[in-house]
């Protein structure tokens, strides 16, 4: 695959008939109106008086002007994509915190973010869709507050400049914000493709949240990165979900392991859909999938699962199991697939294969780092090599396995446990369909083991039945002390299982 460095190089460089964006009844868009609208966005927004380095927040839900947006939006300046759903404090965090020059919000859309736009005295600019032109066209309107005066550095977004920046989720501390040049992005694109062997006949049905590093670079930039078609939902509804495949005859589409499961769920009712509309391959990423539901997931889709490891500050992929005929091993990670991969001991020492320690990463898709934090930058960095936070070892043959977050890693009294492996004992349970591992505070040892479980439709199991089975296969101290029994896992905004906080959310901390 040829190297690009831009979005707008990326975008130009397909076959321009070819479609790019379609979506539900919708008309598509191909590859040449999408660099067109590029163009046009980049020129209205330069007008508009915002350019090469500016930032702009994105608040649109999800739908094919959203992921359009992105990509043109981030051709002109620098695209802060954020979740419909925060609150007028969050907004008001996140824009002051990226020192936002405009905010763009759908034309009629009713958003807490506009009333924080103008108390912080941020331009606002209205999307209003063109579906007639095509699903994801669109054009810019000034509205309130914007300037009159031309971009200081107008023209396309060049190759280190910043195409797009994140908060880093925030579980334990601030939130850090992660700026992604479009090189690192474009990076990122291109490993994707090519681990997962994408083509220009390829068709992803796209599920993810679009403000999400997930969603915006597996989702959207990696089927660009080789002019192959994206099917945009309006977000995950595991009700549409075979209606969607059925309309649009996907190839591949990417989730997190809940959305997984979920759609697992409703397989069984939706056979003929499965049959008719074969995928080539599922992939998971942004949290641990259980062998168990790899294995259910394979057999009911007749497709193999691809398990990926990613993370912000890596644009998103960072390993990910190969595509069959080469081996995939359940509860690993995989290969290598982008940046360079090791494991790290505490003192910044590369560790031979088959020790457990950090997992670190180095590569073109990989953040420069976090912005005005120097403190975080150098617990961040150690010889060039960025410190993931995650715990993990790596097999001679170069498999990658996640051992647990360092910071979620349970420590009892000295004794340390991996949620993940507590996870997996569970699951083998048949009247198991959904576990979450995690710390709870404890007067003695500091922490103990607890568990969140969700049982398949239809089965009955007691806190003693699950600990007794737990027994057999788990040390005593590892055997969950409380295990609860819920109708549904409390998850982040992205459909993440958040381990870190569960035990004050379920009212497991008095």
């Amino acid at each position: 695959m040829t190297a690009f460095t831009t979005l707008s190089e990326m975008i130009a460089r397909q076959r321009s008939d070819a479609i790019a964006i379609t979506a539900p009844s919708a008309k598509p868009l191909s590859y040449g109106a999408l660099n067109a609208l590029v163009g046009r966005t980049v020129q209205t927004l330069n007008g508009l008086g915002i350019g090469r380095g500016d930032r702009v927040g994105l608040v649109l839900p999800n739908c094919p002007e959203m992921a359009t947006a992105f990509v043109a939006v981030a051709g002109a300046c620098t695209c802060a994509p954020l979740n419909m759903a925060y609150r007028a404090d969050e907004f008001e965090f996140y824009l002051s915190d990226l020192n936002a020059k405009a905010l763009i919000v759908a034309q009629g859309s009713e958003t807490p973010a506009r009333a924080v736009a103008a108390k912080l005295g941020i331009a606002v600019i209205e999307l209003l869709a063109h579906p007639e032109r095509g699903a994801g066209d669109f054009e810019l309107v000034a509205s309130a507050g914007a300037p009159a005066s031309p971009a200081e550095q107008g023209g396309p977004a060049t190759t280190d400049d910043v195409a797009l920046i994140l908060h880093t989720s925030g579980t334990t501390s601030r939130p850090k914000i992660v700026p992604l040049s479009h090189r690192n992005v474009c990076a990122s694109a291109r490993n994707i493709s090519q681990t997962l062997q994408l083509t220009e006949s390829d068709i992803e049905l796209h599920i993810m949240p679009l403000f999400h590093i997930h969603g915006l670079i597996a989702g959207v930039l990696a089927p660009m990165a080789v002019g192959s078609q994206i099917f945009v939902t309006p977000g995950f509804n595991a009700l549409k979900f075979f209606g969607w495949m059925k309309e649009c005859k996907p190839s591949w589409y990417t989730a997190v392991p809940t959305m997984h499961q979920t759609i697992l769920s409703r397989a069984g009712g939706n056979a003929d859909v499965i049959r008719d509309n074969p995928l080539r391959f599922i992939r998971s990423s942004s949290s641990s999938m259980p062998p168990q539901v790899i294995a259910e997931l394979e057999q009911v889709f007749k497709a193999p699962l691809i398990e990926s490891y990613g993370m912000t500050e890596a644009a998103h992929q960072m390993a990910s199991n190969p595509l069959p005929p080469a081996k995939r091993i359940p509860g690993s990670v995989g290969l290598a697939a982008g940046p360079e991969v090791a494991i790290m001991d505490n003192a910044g020492n590369l560790l031979p294969p088959d020790n457990i320690g950090e997992i670190v990463i180095r590569g073109e898709n990989v953040t420069a780092g976090y912005e005005n934090n120097p403190k975080a930058n150098a617990e961040a960095y150690t010889h060039g090599w960025f410190r993931t936070g995650d715990q993990g070892t790596l097999t001679t043959d170069g498999y990658l396995t996640l051992t647990g977050r360092l910071k979620e890693i349970i420590n009892r009294g000295g004794e340390k446990i991996s949620p993940r492996e507590v996870d997996e004992v569970l699951m083998d349970h048949p009247a198991v369909a959904q576990v979450v591992t995690f710390a709870m505070p404890h007067a003695k040892l500091g922490e103990d083991v607890a568990a969140a479980v969700v049982l398949r439709e239809g089965m009955a199991l007691t806190e003693r039945e699950l600990r007794d089975f737990a027994a057999t296969k788990l040390a005593d101290f590892k055997v969950p002390r409380k295990i609860l029994f819920l109708a549904e896992i409390p998850k982040g905004a992205t459909g993440k299982l958040q381990r870190i906080g569960l035990a004050e959310k379920l009212g497991l901390t008095g």
